[in-house]
Protein backbone atom coordinates (compact mmCIF):
# COMPACT_ATOMS: atom_id res chain seq x y z
CA UNK A 1 0.00 0.00 0.00
CA UNK A 2 1.77 2.82 -1.37
CA UNK A 3 -0.63 5.50 -0.24
CA UNK A 4 -1.67 4.64 3.14
CA UNK A 5 -4.47 7.16 5.05
CA UNK A 6 -4.70 8.59 8.31
CA UNK A 7 -6.07 11.39 9.19
CA UNK A 8 -3.94 14.65 9.76
CA UNK A 9 -5.70 17.40 11.32
CA UNK A 10 -4.20 19.28 7.82
CA UNK A 11 -7.58 17.87 6.57
CA UNK A 12 -9.33 20.33 8.64
CA UNK A 13 -11.15 22.41 6.71
CA UNK A 14 -13.45 24.86 9.65
CA UNK A 15 -16.26 23.64 8.93
CA UNK A 16 -17.33 21.07 11.92
CA UNK A 17 -19.71 19.14 10.37
CA UNK A 18 -17.68 18.33 7.49
CA UNK A 19 -14.74 18.17 9.49
CA UNK A 20 -16.36 15.12 11.30
CA UNK A 21 -17.33 13.34 8.39
CA UNK A 22 -13.80 13.69 6.73
CA UNK A 23 -12.56 12.19 9.56
CA UNK A 24 -14.98 9.27 9.37
CA UNK A 25 -13.82 9.07 5.64
CA UNK A 26 -10.72 8.70 6.16
CA UNK A 27 -11.21 6.29 9.04
CA UNK A 28 -12.73 4.27 6.21
CA UNK A 29 -10.58 4.31 3.51
CA UNK A 30 -7.84 3.26 6.47
CA UNK A 31 -9.96 0.07 7.11
CA UNK A 32 -10.33 -0.40 3.91
CA UNK A 33 -6.46 -0.68 3.35
CA UNK A 34 -5.88 -2.34 6.19
CA UNK A 35 -8.75 -5.16 6.05
CA UNK A 36 -8.15 -9.04 6.04
CA UNK A 37 -9.03 -10.64 2.80
CA UNK A 38 -11.87 -12.13 4.38
CA UNK A 39 -13.49 -8.57 5.94
CA UNK A 40 -13.16 -6.46 2.58
CA UNK A 41 -16.64 -7.20 1.35
CA UNK A 42 -17.84 -6.02 5.13
CA UNK A 43 -15.16 -3.48 5.14
CA UNK A 44 -15.84 -1.81 1.36
CA UNK A 45 -19.85 -2.25 2.25
CA UNK A 46 -19.06 0.18 5.23
CA UNK A 47 -17.34 2.65 3.25
CA UNK A 48 -20.17 2.32 0.77
CA UNK A 49 -22.76 3.54 3.16
CA UNK A 50 -20.59 6.12 4.32
CA UNK A 51 -20.23 7.99 1.45
CA UNK A 52 -23.97 7.64 0.15
CA UNK A 53 -24.79 9.50 3.68
CA UNK A 54 -21.94 11.67 3.60
CA UNK A 55 -22.34 13.00 -0.09
CA UNK A 56 -25.55 13.37 0.20
CA UNK A 57 -25.19 15.65 3.24
CA UNK A 58 -22.75 17.55 1.48
CA UNK A 59 -25.16 17.80 -1.78
CA UNK A 60 -28.15 18.52 0.06
CA UNK A 61 -26.14 21.81 1.82
CA UNK A 62 -24.80 22.85 -1.79
CA UNK A 63 -28.50 23.10 -3.31
CA UNK A 64 -30.45 24.26 -0.21
CA UNK A 65 -27.44 27.18 -0.31
CA UNK A 66 -27.27 28.08 -3.99
CA UNK A 67 -23.75 27.10 -3.84
CA UNK A 68 -22.56 28.08 -7.38
CA UNK A 69 -19.81 25.78 -7.69
CA UNK A 70 -22.47 22.74 -6.98
CA UNK A 71 -22.27 20.61 -10.48
CA UNK A 72 -19.15 19.63 -10.61
CA UNK A 73 -18.85 18.84 -7.04
CA UNK A 74 -21.85 16.54 -7.39
CA UNK A 75 -21.15 15.09 -10.67
CA UNK A 76 -17.35 13.86 -8.91
CA UNK A 77 -19.39 12.75 -5.74
CA UNK A 78 -21.49 10.47 -8.72
CA UNK A 79 -18.16 9.36 -9.97
CA UNK A 80 -17.23 8.30 -7.01
CA UNK A 81 -19.73 6.31 -5.71
CA UNK A 82 -20.39 4.77 -9.28
CA UNK A 83 -16.43 3.45 -8.32
CA UNK A 84 -17.43 1.75 -5.35
CA UNK A 85 -20.39 -0.13 -6.04
CA UNK A 86 -18.40 -1.22 -9.18
CA UNK A 87 -15.61 -1.84 -7.36
CA UNK A 88 -18.30 -4.37 -5.35
CA UNK A 89 -19.03 -6.16 -7.93
CA UNK A 90 -15.95 -7.50 -9.06
CA UNK A 91 -14.65 -8.18 -5.12
CA UNK A 92 -17.92 -10.24 -5.39
CA UNK A 93 -16.30 -11.86 -8.50
CA UNK A 94 -13.43 -12.65 -6.79
CA UNK A 95 -11.51 -9.76 -7.75
CA UNK A 96 -9.69 -8.86 -4.52
CA UNK A 97 -6.84 -6.76 -6.26
CA UNK A 98 -9.43 -4.08 -7.60
CA UNK A 99 -10.76 -3.45 -4.16
CA UNK A 100 -7.22 -3.10 -2.79
CA UNK A 101 -6.67 -0.48 -5.73
CA UNK A 102 -9.71 1.35 -4.62
CA UNK A 103 -8.30 2.24 -1.19
CA UNK A 104 -5.35 3.63 -2.75
CA UNK A 105 -6.96 5.76 -5.35
CA UNK A 106 -9.32 6.82 -2.86
CA UNK A 107 -6.28 7.98 -0.04
CA UNK A 108 -4.83 9.53 -3.26
CA UNK A 109 -7.57 11.36 -4.26
CA UNK A 110 -9.25 12.88 -0.79
CA UNK A 111 -6.52 15.34 0.00
CA UNK A 112 -7.32 17.37 -3.05
CA UNK A 113 -11.22 16.62 -3.20
CA UNK A 114 -10.87 18.20 0.02
CA UNK A 115 -8.48 21.02 -0.73
CA UNK A 116 -10.32 22.33 -3.59
CA UNK A 117 -13.83 21.33 -4.10
CA UNK A 118 -14.71 21.07 -0.06
CA UNK A 119 -12.75 23.95 1.29
CA UNK A 120 -14.89 26.03 -1.11
CA UNK A 121 -18.08 24.71 0.38
CA UNK A 122 -16.50 24.66 3.31
CA UNK A 123 -16.07 28.30 3.09
CA UNK A 124 -19.32 29.10 1.72
CA UNK A 125 -20.79 27.10 4.11
CA UNK A 126 -19.45 29.21 7.09
CA UNK A 127 -20.07 32.55 5.13
CA UNK A 128 -23.87 31.14 5.12
CA UNK A 129 -24.37 29.62 8.58
CA UNK A 130 -21.72 31.89 10.80
CA UNK A 131 -21.20 35.24 8.39
CA UNK A 132 -17.86 34.95 8.01
CA UNK A 133 -14.68 33.01 7.19
CA UNK A 134 -13.77 29.41 8.46
CA UNK A 135 -11.00 29.69 11.15
CA UNK A 136 -8.68 26.51 11.47
CA UNK A 137 -6.25 25.53 13.76
CA UNK A 138 -3.88 23.23 12.77
CA UNK A 139 -1.71 21.19 15.70
CA UNK A 140 0.06 18.91 12.93
CA UNK A 141 -1.26 16.29 14.49
CA UNK A 142 -1.69 12.54 12.75
CA UNK A 143 -3.43 9.48 13.84
CA UNK A 144 -1.57 6.61 14.66
CA UNK A 145 -3.92 3.75 15.15
CA UNK A 146 -1.93 0.62 16.34
CA UNK A 147 -1.83 -2.56 14.17
CA UNK A 148 -4.78 -4.28 14.25
CA UNK A 149 -3.85 -7.46 16.75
Amino acid sequence: MNSAISWDDGYLLGFTPMDLVHREFVDCVAALQRAEEADLEGVLNTLARHCEEHFEMENRWMCETDFPASECHINEHAAVLKSIHEVGQQLASGNVAVCRRLGSELATWFPGHADYLDSALAHWMCKRTLGGKPVVLRRNIRSHESAPE
